[in-house]
């Protein structure tokens, strides 16, 4: 009973967490300030840089150990820090289950670091661009025997590119899984943001998503996770198989 009420009590929280403008608008805020300093970049995983918001990491080991996936897929490594953070939790949980990281360009000094971790045992990487129709081939022959897959998109950043992603992973994440697209919150951020970049605001992965779900019924935003981090790169980017 303490448990049921401890449940209740948490999502009543996190409700009215979601419906407090004040406090979603200091988040934000906060978020661009921090990323002009980048806040994100300060972070190790087991001994490599994972260049994420720490509350978006606690939200996917939350998603790994309910979902149980026995393969995890992610587009964009950057220097292979959330792929040691997916495989080492993978291992505390047991069992076969592995992570695929996929990136059109693989740094020799980042894979170097990557294949001699302990967690590498893990890992296959694959370097090419994951709309490549022969590293999509790879990937889907790998997943082929795997019954929960879990996706992260976070490699190309714009518009065509993520919906492109969106539609050749999203068939491989089954009802109860997750399909998680990364800085969605490129669209809350000012225009002029990305001065370097092809990516900005109108042209991004949540204007990807918002597309995405037009057409597709299979996902729907859990928005239960973006309202109790308040902090993340990835509002509305949180998408949960609600049907085979």
């Amino acid at each position: 009973m303490m448990t049921d009420n401890f449940d209740n009590e948490r999502k009543e929280s996190i409700g009215k967490l979601g419906i407090d403008d004040e406090l979603k608008s200091l988040s934000n805020n906060w978020i661009k300030k921090s990323s002009l300093l980048k806040y994100s970049y300060n972070f190790d995983w087991l001994g490599r840089p994972i260049i994420q918001l720490p509350q978006d990491m606690i939200a996917m080991q939350e998603i790994i150990w309910n979902t149980k996936p026995d393969l995890i897929i992610e587009t964009g490594i950057a220097r292979g820090g959330s792929l040691i953070f997916y495989s080492s939790l993978l291992e505390l949980m047991g069992g076969t289950s592995r992570v695929i990281g996929i990136d059109v360009d693989i740094r020799q000094p980042n894979r170097k670091e990557i294949e001699k971790h302990p967690m590498f045992k893990r890992i296959t990487l694959l370097e090419g661009s994951s709309t490549d129709k022969d590293i999509i081939n790879k990937v889907f022959d790998i997943a082929k025997n795997a019954k929960k897959v879990l996706v992260c998109l976070d490699s190309d950043h714009t518009h065509d590119h993520v919906l492109e992603e969106l539609k050749i992973y999203s068939p491989l994440v089954k009802k109860g899984s997750y399909l998680v697209v990364f800085d969605t919150i490129i669209e809350d951020l000012p225009h002029d943001f990305f001065p370097d970049r092809p990516w900005g605001k109108g042209n991004n992965p949540k204007t990807a998503v918002k597309e995405f779900l037009k057409r597709n019924d299979r996902f729907k935003v859990d928005e239960s996770i973006q309202n109790k981090l308040l902090i993340s790169v990835a509002p509305h980017g949180y998408l949960k198989c609600i049907k085979d």
